[in-house]
């Protein structure tokens, strides 16, 4: 994957070549090895559920280890890379791709990668694992089930038969644009903010965009690139924006406890003063900044300071012929609260509204019994009646510095563990202490206790995973690093055979993944 990115001189770019060559030693030591054409993979069978960075991911992981997969992707081959494959050419990463290495084998040109080479990384890892032959493109998974024997099932029996399943759909879908009073008469164009390139002219007119949010951002990089007069943000409510700098970045996820804290005044008042600066009031005023996944951008600051960009804090009323009718409100007063009516004339309105969220309804029943309903599941990714499921990066709701990043592999090799190892497998019973523990913890927090999370306590969470069972002490290398398959590999067949010598077996009974640990 190297061949993908520029080499950087280290005498002119000394920090961006260490950077690389950094990249390339991680690449030597973590990433495993693709296998040879001849190389038989073996069970578990896993089945992969979207062909995003996460399915494609995650796949890879499986492969490099020994196992084989098969990728199920609803669209054609046009939408691997999932929602990067569907967004503007001008659209680049909110967090810095330090913390965005989805696998030990990307290499990054620089800080903030553009979604061409997004895509170009995915593709290369989709190519290097040998995953084009195991991906089922335009197969849309409706059902999974257990057959009598306990293996997963696809839709039908057809499609082959699976020891593990993981749910990589992601949580942006099909694009949301609401239906707003008097769309109809508005004399310009209306797009969505993902649908910009090739069908949105900018140059010399006014945009209005619709929405506060990551959408909102890529459509203001996009209006800027394209040489809009000028650009109108009409945001509903505030949401937290942080400077595109990895030290701050890292910091803010460096918090254990995954929410606000008697300290979380300190990074929100540096934030407003050291950041924010003159344009403190658009600041929130009665939101932490461990309540709602910030945006990452630091030019949206010097757009709005060059006037050509203009941030609204408003209620949206509905269409006019020449633009957009809003109730304009003051910092602190509420959504819907008393304001200033005005109209905002454009040419172009770009809906931001965002994306339906993916169902996991192909799941069973059971992964939903309340109140162990998703997010609220073991390690927010395995319900606790199906150790055997990983829906990874589809249930998370809000968080700092961790969505796509290494926590790919290990959500991925702790679902390995689970079915190599029939005594690292959680029962129902403690799955559920888990989860009741957690929700003990963050008591304090004003969001449910797995609707925000940050860097260091997903940390937390898969050390206590590992540390707190003795039979997964074997595996701690392998989770954390992917090292050391082989010696926990041959331990777990000597138990086996003492397992087998005794008369235990640890078979599945049917409809329902049988866990044996603590």
């Amino acid at each position: 994957m190297a061949s993908q990115s520029r080499a950087y001189n280290p005498i002119s770019h000394p920090l961006l070549f260490l950077f690389q060559f950094v990249q390339w030693l991680l690449d030597k030591l973590l990433s495993p090895n693709p296998p040879g054409p001849s190389t038989r993979l073996s069970r578990p069978n896993i089945a992969v559920i979207g062909a995003g960075i996460t399915g494609v991911t995650s796949a890879a992981h499986c492969i490099g280890h020994g196992f084989d997969v098969t990728i199920f992707e609803a669209g054609d081959a046009d939408q691997l890379g999932g929602i990067w494959s569907r967004v503007n050419n001008t659209s680049a990463l909110q967090i810095h791709s330090v913390m965005y290495r989805f696998h030990p084998s990307v290499q990054w040109e620089r800080g903030y990668p553009d979604r061409q080479q997004i895509l170009s990384q995915v593709r290369e890892l989709w190519r290097r694992y040998g995953l084009e032959s195991r991906t089922r493109f335009q197969t849309r998974v409706d059902r999974v089930y257990q057959d009598k024997g306990g293996r997963w099932i696809v839709n039908d029996p057809s499609l082959g038969a699976f020891d593990g399943v993981i749910s990589a759909i992601g949580t942006c879908g099909e694009p949301k644009i609401p239906h707003m009073p008097g769309m109809d008469t508005f004399g310009g164009d209306i797009h969505h903010s993902s649908q910009l390139t090739g069908a949105c002219s900018a140059r010399d007119k006014t945009m209005i965009i619709i929405g506060g949010g990551a959408s909102a951002v890529e459509a203001l990089e996009f209006a800027h690139e394209e040489g809009a007069s000028k650009i109108y943000i009409l945001a509903r409510s505030d949401k937290w924006i942080i400077p595109r700098n990895p030290i701050w970045n890292m910091l803010l996820a460096m918090n254990v406890f995954g929410q606000e804290t008697f300290l979380s005044w300190i990074p929100e008042l540096l934030l407003r003063k050291m950041f924010y600066r003159d344009l403190e009031d658009l600041a929130p005023a009665n939101k932490g900044i461990f309540t709602d996944t910030p945006m990452v951008n630091s030019d949206i600051m010097e757009k709005l300071r060059s006037k050509r960009a203009e941030w609204i804090r408003c209620d949206i009323e509905g269409f006019t012929e020449r633009g957009v009718k809003i109730n304009r409100r003051s910092k602190g007063v509420p959504v819907g609260g008393p304001g200033r009516q005005d109209e905002i004339e454009g040419d172009v309105v770009v809906m931001a509204t965002g994306y339906a969220r993916p169902k996991l309804d192909f799941l069973p029943d059971s992964c939903f019994d309340k109140p162990y309903d998703p997010p609220n599941w073991y390690l927010q990714t395995f319900p606790p009646h199906h150790p055997s499921i990983s829906c990874i990066n589809c249930t998370y709701k809000n968080a700092i510095g961790t969505v796509g990043n290494w926590h790919i592999g290990i959500y991925t090799r702790i679902l390995l563990m689970f079915l190599v190892d029939p005594l690292t497998r959680p029962s129902p019973f403690w799955m559920k202490r888990w989860i009741d523990m957690t929700r003990v913890l963050k008591m304090a927090s004003p969001v449910g206790p797995f609707d925000f999370f940050t860097y260091l306590e997903l940390v937390w969470w898969f050390a206590f995973c590992v540390a707190f069972n003795p039979f997964r002490w074997k595996w701690a290398l392998f989770v954390f690093f992917g090292l050391g398959f082989m010696l926990p590999g041959h331990v777990v067949a000597i138990e086996d055979k003492i397992r087998n010598g005794l008369g235990v077996r640890a078979e599945r009974s049917s409809g329902e993944d049988v866990g044996l640990s603590l």
